[in-house]
């Protein structure tokens, strides 16, 4: 298979949603589908109890695949398909929203029953600031939930999409009796009495035939015809070039628990969503068909585990092939890297590869030499662009318990967030320590793992903070006006970017009414 085939067959996407919505259930009926595993379940992720502990505690492996951000990879059709399977949990969003970076098309998971929620409009605006195509499946169909044109309704005004429904229900909840393919023109009928096989589909292309009473009844076929006539006039047809601009998003219907509607969505998918897209750098796009490899790093994992001080770099392919035991540049620290062992993750193992391509996502072993953002090229001196860090919602100064130990504490509170767990902040004015989190839960875990890791000990103090937000002004003398004026507000992070911690709303109107020249951003790449 040549370069060019190899880039033009990979599908790399992300499976978002709001917790509880179906999401691990749909990456498994994903993979059943794909035939990467014989029999749904084979894949449950064995999520560790997030009231005790996080994704970052350790790695959990189950078959080889990953417990937070897993890459799972299958052929399909002659496709390679890889799916990067999200936390849901708001407290991990963050690596969420990394790990949208890697991916080059979304598909998003809404519950019937409760239709758009907080995260899912989150994870949504971060597809919409990187113009990523969204494919929505709407799903526990087998429930009573709300009215689908209601759903279509609610997320064309909450997310502020424009919807193209693909398949259509017949009933829900205990009426539910299947879905019409508006794509193929087929009638696929759900009989409930499986969960691992394939129900049965009939072509039917004309519906004023009578051929769909025989297989649905007269009211659901009188319903179904209503619906698609309505259907027909008020949203248009799937433009693919729409789609993988970002302006339209293809809607699918079914039950991920019972395998219903998968199919459908698979195949569309695989026939719409993008191949390995062009990526913005700082010294201009890189193609994937560039012969040269480029990559850069959206995720790290690292084990809590004292006898496996192992950390796990992830890695999106951006251009050319990468390749074993071949040296490449990391542009970061201007030096010459080797990978013995790299990994692929597929289906139910975790394997060493000798090549990847564009689109790919592998594992590197790493001994503590990357931070998330790091580019790796064939010796070019770029960075990728656009893997941003959000402002936190939760903030914390660090105390030291231990002076004997400052110097195991500030390496550990770099090195923990060099991999995307936290934010650091020192303040200007006075040097402390401020640490930003997403969710309660990430305070635990660095506690823990300063203990374990770094043999540092610390507390968490309250500070009140209300935003971290980075700043950016044209007039370089009005931005240094603005920092002299709230000094005692204003802290760097780790990048040495000058960042405003605003204590409540009202005193953020202030600034900004004060400022008008300031702007204020609420993630670091704008």
């Amino acid at each position: 298979m040549t370069f060019t085939e190899e880039i033009n067959r990979r599908r790399t996407f992300a499976i978002i949603a709001h917790p509880d919505a179906g999401k691990t259930t749909l990456t498994e009926k994903l993979l059943l589908f794909g035939g990467a595993i014989q029999s749904a379940g084979a894949v449950k992720s064995n999520k560790i109890k997030k009231s005790t502990t996080s994704d970052f505690m350790e790695i959990e492996k189950q078959r080889g695949i990953s417990v937070s951000t897993s890459v799972m990879a299958f052929d399909y059709k002659g496709y390679k398909v890889n799916i990067l399977d999200t936390p849901g949990h708001e407290d991990f969003a963050e690596d969420t929203y990394r790990t949208l970076t890697a991916v080059d098309s979304v598909i998003m998971v809404i519950d019937c029953v409760k239709g758009v929620e907080p995260q899912t409009r989150k994870l949504l605006e971060v597809c919409r600031m990187r113009k990523t195509p969204v494919i929505v499946f709407i799903n526990k169909l087998d429930r009573e939930g709300q009215s689908p044109f209601d759903l279509l309704d609610e997320i064309e005004k909450e997310l502020k999409i424009k919807v193209c429904p693909l398949t259509w229900p017949i009933g829900i909840g205990k009426s539910f009796k299947g879905v019409y393919n508006l794509f193929e023109k087929t009638l696929n009928l759900f009989t409930g009495e499986s969960k691992t096989k394939v129900e049965e589909t009939h072509q039917i292309s004309d519906l004023t035939t009578n051929e769909l009473e025989k297989f649905i009844g007269e009211d659901f076929s009188k319903q179904l015809r209503a619906d698609v006539e309505l259907l027909n006039g008020v949203y248009d047809k799937l433009d693919k070039q729409k789609y993988l601009d970002g302006n339209i998003s293809p809607v699918f219907f079914g039950s991920a628990v019972n395998n219903f509607g998968i199919n459908e969505l698979l195949d569309c998918f695989v026939e719409i969503a993008p191949h390995p897209i062009e990526r913005d750098t700082d010294h201009g796009i890189i193609q994937p068909d560039d012969n040269k490899f480029s990559g850069f790093i959206f995720k790290i994992h690292a084990n809590l585990d004292p006898k496996h001080r192992d950390r796990i770099a992830f890695l999106r392919i951006c251009s050319g092939k990468f390749e074993r035991n071949k040296y490449y540049y990391l542009v970061r620290d201007k030096k010459e890297v080797r990978f013995s062992n790299p990994t692929a993750f597929m289906a139910q193992q975790k394997s060493v590869i000798d090549e990847a391509f564009p689109g790919d996502v592998i594992g590197l072993y790493d001994a503590g030499n990357f931070k998330i953002g790091d580019t790796l090229t064939e010796g070019a001196d770029f960075n990728y662009k656009g893997i941003p860090s959000f402002s936190p919602e939760l903030f914390r100064y660090v105390t030291n318990l231990d002076p004997m130990k400052s110097k195991q504490l500030q390496k550990g509170l770099e090195q923990l967030t060099d991999e995307g767990v936290a934010q650091l902040f020192t303040k200007k004015i006075d040097g402390r320590k401020v640490l930003g989190t997403v969710g309660a839960l990430q305070f635990e875990v660095i506690q823990h793992r300063l203990k374990s890791e770094y043999n540092a000990t610390c507390s968490f103090d309250q500070i009140n903070l209300h935003k971290a937000l980075w700043m950016s002004c044209p007039d370089k003398k009005k931005l240094e006006n603005f920092m002299h004026d709230r000094a005692a507000h204003i802290a760097y992070d780790k990048e040495e970017r000058p960042v405003f911690l605003a204590e409540s709303p009202w005193l953020l109107q202030m600034a900004q009414e004060k400022f008008p020249e300031v702007e204020f951003h609420l993630k670091s790449e704008f």
